[in-house]
Parts: structure tokens; C-alpha cells; sequence
């Protein structure tokens, strides 16, 4: 992946720093006559991270993403405006497992501090380097308590509250675990099978027994291989697999050509690697809901 010119990259930061000095570890006072301390600052790579990061910090942070809301850290190419996102961050959360490793010269660039830096599949059962954890909401409470970890590192003052936050954010995991398992159990176990854009499905799959049968592309941003494909249609009329699943920050085109190919329903709004604009798709929880609405409908 080519990232931005080195002379470009100097000259951004230049002006960064101009702007924004240095940074502190922590929480910033807040102006005479505020309300009391400003919130955390919080960088996150990826949207869905950031909903993590919200649901453990409350109001008393402040996260930004660096993936816009709707592309993909797959794909992001970082700009200047990536490194002034950086400046003055007291924590970066960033997934790790190379899926947003283009960070890691972002961080370095910025001049922010390996310390503040959370690499959050460190010591995870990553699976054959696949680096979609966040997809099993089993796993994501182990997103929820590294979080919780770094935030109470940071300010120890509102321990107590984030702690209260993670809690019942664990309990909406919980829940949603629950929900999801009952409705994939609504689908015949001969039609729990389906074919996905790329392979960010894995640990959802495994923990709701769902099989992946293949993949269209080997990873986003890569082209499909044809022998590939032409293999893959023949496995899913073999199979009798009823849909296909595209995701909205890529072009439907390869989807719909392959659902006609093999014959089968195709579905375009699979979320994996970015929360949506819209109320239904707006934060992890209603993400993983939405995403099992379409699995259901389209497997039954």
C-alpha cells in the first residue's frame, strides 16, 4: 500500500505541531468555568472500534475515528488530514493483525507515544491470521475489557464509572449473543451455509454455526481469481447455496454477476468492516443485529 510522500508527510506535521504542541498523557484541564476535566482524547482506527470505545467511556471521552464511517481499514489510503487526527491523542485503538497496520507509521509520524498506543488483538485466539474478532460478540467483551483497562490507566479518577459502563455493555454482548443464536436456530441446518465477498466471517461462523463455503476475493482490494470463481459457482449450485453476501463500501458488480452465475439470491448490505450511516446500522450492537436480520431472511 503506498501511503503519502515523505515530503508531503513532513510538512503536514510541521503544520500539526504549529497548531496543536504536545501533547499530554493526562486528562486535559478544562477552561475556567467548565464543568470539570475535558473528556479523553481517543483515536481509534475503524468505526466499529469506536463503538467499543464509546460504550465503555461514556461522556468522558472524546473518540474519533480515522476510517471514515462507511469505508473500510482494508482499503483506507492515510492523508495529511490522518496524521492531524493523531495530534494529540492520549489513547490510539487500533485493531492489530494487519488489518489497520497502516497506523502504525501514522503513530510514529504524529509522535505519539507506543505507550498510548492499544493493539487491541495482542493475545487473542487470532485463527489463521484473520484479524475480524470483533465479529464473534463473544470476543468482543475482550475488546470491552482491554478498553476498560487502557481508560482506567488513563484516568483513574472516573474508574468507577467506566468500570459501570463496561458492565453493562458485557450484558448487551451477552445479550446479543443470545438473540443471535436464536435466530440463526430458525434456519434449516442444511441452509446455514453461504458465500461471502471476503473472508471477514470466520469467528462469527464458528460460534453460531454458520459455514463459510468460500469467498469472492481473497481480501478487499485484491482482484478475484476467475479459475477461482468459476469453481466457486459450481460448488454453490452443488451445494445448493441460497445467497451470496456483498458489503455496501465495495461495488455490487462481482456479487450480482456471480449470484447470476450461479443462481442464487445475492445480498448487497452485509456490514463487517465498518458501521453504517443509517439509525440501523449506526453502532456495533445494531450492526451485528442488522447483519443476522439479512442472514435470516436470506437463508430461510
Amino acid at each position: 500500500m503506498r501511503l503519502i510522500p515523505r515530503a508531503f508527510a513532513l510538512l503536514a506535521l510541521l503544520a500539526v505541531a504549529a497548531c496543536n504542541g504536545h501533547a499530554s498523557t493526562a486528562p486535559s484541564s478544562s477552561p475556567a468555568g467548565s464543568a470539570g476535566p475535558a473528556p479523553i482524547d481517543v483515536v481509534t482506527t475503524f468505526s466499529t472500534l469506536n463503538s467499543f470505545v464509546n460504550g465503555v467511556g461514556g461522556r468522558y471521552v472524546r473518540a474519533r475515528n480515522i476510517v471514515p464511517v462507511g469505508a473500510s481499514p482494508e482499503t483506507f489510503q492515510p492523508t495529511p488530514q490522518s496524521i492531524a487526527v493523531l495530534s494529540g491523542a492520549q489513547l490510539v485503538v487500533e485493531n492489530g493483525t494487519g488489518i489497520d497496520a497502516w497506523v502504525d507509521r501514522l503513530v510514529r509520524g504524529a509522535g505519539v507515544p507506543r505507550s498510548r498506543v492499544l493493539v487491541i488483538t495482542d493475545g487473542m485466539p487470532v485463527v489463521g491470521g484473520n484479524p475480524h474478532l470483533w465479529m464473534d460478540p463473544v470476543l468482543a467483551k475482550t475488546y470491552v475489557a482491554k478498553i476498560l483497562t487502557a481508560l482506567v490507566r488513563i484516568d483513574p479518577a472516573h474508574a468507577a464509572a467506566f468500570k459501570k459502563n463496561a458492565v453493562a455493555y458485557d450484558a448487551k454482548l451477552d445479550a446479543l449473543t443470545a438473540w443471535i443464536r436464536s435466530q440463526i436456530a430458525t434456519i434449516p441446518p442444511a441452509r446455514r451455509q453461504l458465500i461471502v465477498f471476503h473472508d471477514a466471517w470466520p469467528y462469527f461462523a464458528k460460534r453460531f454455526g454458520i459455514e463459510i463455503v468460500g469467498s469472492l476475493v481473497p481480501a478487499p482490494g485484491q482482484e478475484p481469481n476467475p479459475r477461482r470463481l468459476a469453481e466457486l459457482v459450481t460448488l454453490a449450485r452443488a451445494r445448493h447455496v441460497r445467497a451470496v453476501f456483498a458489503e455496501p463500501e465495495y461495488s455490487a458488480k462481482l456479487a450480482n454477476a456471480f449470484a447470476g452465475s450461479a443462481d442464487i439470491h445475492v445480498v448487497t448490505d452485509l456490514y463487517d468492516d465498518s458501521i453504517g450511516h443509517r439509525a440501523a446500522v449506526h453502532d456495533y450492537l445494531s450492526m451485528m443485529r442488522y447483519n443476522t436480520e439479512q442472514l435470516v431472511r436470506a437463508l430461510k
